[in-house]
């Protein structure tokens, strides 16, 4: 069976700082129209950092659309001219301090498929040093290690809700255990 659906016009309705919104007129594969209200986004990427105690370090921050403190590894939006594994460094330095070595690929995750295009790539490393971090203006946030067990315990009881520390996390655990991760 064909699942392809085909664009036919695509109209932008909202263009933002970080996103954007189009309204698109779809053929559907049985050929009906339909509509598709897609969120466009740059993409992001995250990295699971483990220091020499095999613990990971977190970040706790206010994220505004569920108001509330949410504990994620370090991540950040894909910025123009960089590769994600560029942007991943970037963004555990700044909002850690931390420096790290022998990155590992965990994949790409699509985080909401049904209506937007953004893909998170995901990484893990080991720390090779720390010192102060470089927040953006207006992006405050507190640090927080956690071992690599616990945060695992923490993902499987619910205790994590954001979705790409709860894969990367996994993931990390998973190559550790099977020292794909150097020890």
């Amino acid at each position: 069976m064909k699942l392809t659906e085909k664009t036919l016009s695509s109209q932008n309705i909202f263009k933002g700082k970080i996103l954007d919104i189009t309204l698109d007129d779809v053929e559907l594969p049985d050929g009906k129209k339909s509509k598709r209200e897609v969120v466009n986004h740059p993409g992001g990427v995250a990295v699971a950092a483990l220091d020499e105690e095999n613990n990971l370090i977190f970040v706790k921050q206010f994220r505004y659309p569920y108001k509330e403190v949410v504990l994620e590894l370090p991540a950040g939006k894909l910025e123009k001219g960089s590769t994600p594994l560029e942007n991943g460094k970037r963004e555990l330095f700044e909002e850690t301090g931390a420096e790290g070595y022998s990155y590992v690929s965990l994949g790409q995750v699509y985080p909401s498929p049904g209506y937007t295009s953004e893909v998170i790539y995901l990484y893990a490393c080991k720390i090779k040093t720390m010192s102060e971090n470089q927040l953006d203006d207006g992006e405050f946030l507190n640090i927080e290690k956690i071992p690599l067990d616990t945060a695992v315990e923490m993902v499987l009881n619910n205790r994590i809700p954001d979705a790409k520390t709860q894969i990367a996390v996994l993931k990390t655990a998973i190559l550790f255990s099977k020292n794909s991760l150097l020890v």
